[in-house]
């Protein structure tokens, strides 16, 4: 058996975390974090496959969090996947020229963030 691809959620609300971690555990392996700056941390560490990454959190929000991201050795490649109810187009704009890889709305549909998860982490490397 292969050993699963890592995503790294994060999100200050614990029932988010809780539900992203319960939606995905059959297909990835999920690193729950809850804040900003611990996902800082883990990422001195660790490199997941693909980041899940909220906009509204407490201390440090999603896009502090992103430029961070960018700005470390070795994370400037890492899909990231912003998972936010913010719909503003500034917000967007702001995470697209951040480099993500997709905006998903909340609420959402379990199976359309598993799908737009399998098709970031399936498409050949190159």
């Amino acid at each position: 058996m292969t050993e699963k691809q890592c995503v790294l959620a994060v999100d200050d609300n614990s029932i988010s975390l809780a539900t992203i971690e319960q939606e995905l555990k059959d297909s990835y392996e999920v690193i729950p974090i809850n804040s900003g700056t611990r996902a800082l941390q883990y990422l001195k560490r660790e490199k997941p496959d693909l980041i899940l990454l909220d906009i509204q959190m407490a201390h440090k929000d999603g896009i502090e969090t992103l430029t961070e991201i960018r700005a470390m050795d070795g994370c400037q490649d890492i899909p990231v996947v912003m998972l936010t109810s913010r719909r503003d187009r500034e917000t967007i704009l702001a995470s697209s020229r951040l480099g993500i890889t997709d905006y998903v709305v909340k609420p959402f549909k379990q199976q359309d963030l598993l799908n737009r998860i399998d098709r970031i982490l399936k498409q050949p490397q190159g």
